[in-house]
């Protein structure tokens, strides 16, 4: 009922997106008289903000075509080194560039696509040969694909560094970072000749009993079965993944958006006033970022769930009890793997010390492999994304990256 529901919504607020755009375009289109009232203006920025909150979204494209590498312009593409049915690794091959660290960026299946990271990978392309972690909307799945859950997303970073080769490193993005951290345990522990040179953790919930925030108490407030029962909706027969279960990713982005509602109304607000006053390039800003945010993707509720288990309720990774296929989850297993937790400062969705824990747990890695750097004035999206990242945070990863590559 819940994704039916959602479904209808979504097709009645396309067509009334579709009439306000075509209104906003006739009351500001210079033959139309209208559009020279006072009014008019101002009638069709609104109509357009509608239009653009309102507008339908799948999946967005990377889009990055060039680099600048040492003053030269580079072409760049994308290809894909290793596909799996919920997931593929992606790399930008550089033409005519082989050198540079090769870099796994593990993007975050937390309701988002990959390209949510496009800044992080467009910064990391001047100095690395970058690869990205995929993931694919769990709609677009078929049942007969079969389940994909935390332990499956562990084998999945595994083959991917695998596939990839000895040598890499691996860049984790928030919610990826406990099962980035896990494959590096278990791939130390297997002696893997693959296992990553550096793992670099951004804003990660490796310990969400450290400093926590209205994410982490929704998620231990209430019993597994409240989630299971009110945020699980099953796929409706338009799509190829009919019947399967899922943790919607609408209703992720209606958590995010409502966890910072005064904001999300003001960046409207100022959007509106920019489109008024004429300051397009202004109000296209503000237009990508939201084109992006609302861009969202289903995960599995069997992923969901033991992710809520594991990392919010359980705490198994710092705790020592985590299991991967039945196996021990060692920390103490990471012995040649440097760790580089990187935090925000005003981080409202992974607080200040979850994320540094995990050079805590790590008990036998030496501690010249280990660093903790906080982004000052940098909130959550900051760390990865925008000037913060590109001028203070990159700049420690590059440095991380070459002193143990």
């Amino acid at each position: 009922m819940l994704y039916n529901a959602y479904e209808i919504q979504k097709s009645m607020l396309a067509g009334a997106s579709a009439m306000a755009d075509f209104s906003a375009g006739w009351l500001s289109n210079p033959s139309n008289p209208f559009a020279y009232f006072g009014g008019g203006a101002v009638m069709g920025s609104a109509l357009e903000v509608f239009a653009h909150a309102a507008a339908p979204r799948g999946k967005p494209e990377f889009g990055l075509d060039t680099t600048q590498i040492d003053g030269a312009t580079v072409a760049v593409r994308e290809e894909i080194i290793a596909r799996k049915p919920f997931g593929q690794l992606k790399r930008f091959v550089r033409e005519g560039v082989e050198t540079g660290p090769k870099l796994l960026i593990v993007a975050p299946m937390s309701g988002h696509y990959a390209t949510l990271l496009r800044g992080t990978v467009e910064r990391m392309l001047p100095v690395a040969d970058v690869y990205i972690t995929d993931w694919r909307d769990a709609k677009l799945v078929p049942l007969s694909d079969g389940k994909f859950d935390l332990d499956d997303y562990i084998d999945y970073l595994i083959e991917f560094l695998e596939a990839i080769g000895p040598g890499a490193h691996m860049l984790a993005v928030c919610q990826p970072s406990v099962p980035c951290y896990a494959a590096a345990c278990v791939m130390s522990a297997d002696k893997n000749p693959c296992r990553p040179k550096t793992l670099t953790m951004m804003g990660g919930p490796v310990d969400t009993r450290e400093a926590p925030t209205s994410v982490n108490t929704l998620a231990t407030e209430r019993p597994h079965s409240w989630f299971s029962q009110n945020v699980i909706a099953t796929i409706p027969a338009m799509h190829p993944g009919a019947g399967r279960k899922v943790y919607p990713g609408f209703l992720q982005l209606a958590g995010f958006m409502s966890m910072n509602l005064g904001s999300h109304m003001m960046s409207h607000y100022e959007m509106f006033k920019h489109l008024v006053e004429g300051a397009d390039l202004e109000a296209d800003a503000t237009k990508r970022f939201y084109e992006e945010y609302r861009s969202v993707c289903d995960m599995t509720a069997e992923f969901y769930l033991q992710t809520i288990d594991v990392v919010f309720q359980d705490h198994s990774l710092p705790k020592g009890t985590m299991l991967h296929r039945g196996r021990p989850v060692d920390p103490g297993g990471i012995t040649d793997i440097a760790i580089l937790a990187i935090e925000g400062e005003k981080d409202d969705i992974s607080g200040l010390g979850q994320t540094r824990a995990a050079l805590t747990i790590a008990t036998n890695l030496p501690d010249e492999k280990k660093r903790y750097y906080m982004a000052e004035g940098a909130g959550h999206y900051g760390i990865f994304n925008g000037s913060k990242w590109r001028n203070k945070v990159a700049p420690v990863v590059e440095e991380w990256m070459k002193a143990h590559g």
